[in-house]
């Protein structure tokens, strides 16, 4: 009996297969540019073949046994599959089919944390890293988190933060500080007032003792004054002081007799004469000293 590498080696067989090829279609392939294909069926189809590869190439990456130079090959392929499924999904969206790309997936560290990484061209994803080639060296460095570094605070950011609660001017608004202070206040309220009619008190009996010059006291018995209250009767004192020097000055004492209206006129008079007298005088020696001046000037 024949072996089946010997039956499929018959003319029979070879005849059989060679005409089930020439039954098939051509394989197709697809289009190098996204923008080529025109129907929104075949480019869903061309999608679909891409993210089959990407299955594919990112089952096999797991494997850590590969080698560094065989998972970073991978790796690039996987992320030239990723742009090639970027511009399908976009011609996709042109032709009027749905949004794939506002569903994708997000790529994630070892720990399963989300990690974003812009491209630096601003179009698309960036590099990702898939399955151990998160694990090359060099690369798990990129997906560490780098220590938090504690920024000292400038003097601006410490007084940026200073408000009005900060001086306290907001204590009044959570009530607690009004019950405590509102008793206090009646309390010095109070013992304000009794001070000060009691400070009256002592001011007008200072007074009638400056009067009277009597010793001031309150009441039936005698009171030691204090600082202040020994400084309100100086005051009063010298008040009163002051008032009896300025009637003293209003008084006015003459010592020398004072001559009358009539005298008066008759010193003005007489001063009025002995002017006239003068002038008069002045004018004949005058008169004489140019008569002479001519008398010479004849005689030479």
């Amino acid at each position: 009996m024949a072996r089946n590498e010997e039956k499929a080696q018959s003319m029979l067989n070879r005849f059989i297969t060679m005409k089930e090829e020439e039954k098939r279609k051509p394989k197709e392939r697809r289009p190098y540019l996204a923008s080529e294909c025109r129907d929104l069926a075949e480019a869903d189809k061309w999608r679909q073949q891409i993210m089959r590869e990407i299955g594919r190439k990112v089952a096999e990456i797991q494997n850590e046994g590969l080698g560094e130079h065989r998972l970073r090959d991978l790796n690039d392929e996987i992320n030239k599959l990723i742009r090639e499924k970027t511009h399908w999904e976009r011609r996709i969206v042109e032709l009027g089919g749905p949004n794939y790309a506002r569903h994708s997936a997000k790529m994630t560290d070892l720990d399963g944390n989300i990690v974003d990484v812009p491209n630096p061209g601003g179009r698309g994803p960036g590099y990702r890293y898939f399955g151990a080639a998160k694990k090359l060296p060099g690369v798990r460095e990129l997906f560490e988190k780098p220590p938090e570094l504690r920024k000292r605070r400038t003097r601006y950011d410490i007084y940026k933060r200073i408000d009005a609660s900060y001086y306290g001017y907001r204590d009044d608004e959570d009530g607690i500080l009004e019950k405590l202070e509102g008793p206090a206040e009646e309390s010095m309220r109070a013992a304000a007032v009794a001070d000060w009619m009691e400070m009256e008190k002592i001011k007008k009996e200072a007074r009638r003792a400056v009067k009277s010059g009597e010793v001031a006291e309150v009441g039936a018995a005698s009171k030691i004054l204090f600082e202040e209250e020994e400084d309100v009767v100086e005051e009063e004192r010298r008040k009163e002081r002051e008032r009896e020097e300025k009637e003293k000055e209003k008084e006015f004492v003459a010592h020398v007799p004072l001559p009358d209206e009539e005298e008066i006129k008759r010193k003005v008079l007489e001063k009025k004469k002995q002017e006239m007298l003068s002038k008069y005088t002045s004018s004949e020696l005058l008169e004489e000293l140019i008569e002479a001046k001519t008398l010479l000037n004849i005689q030479q």
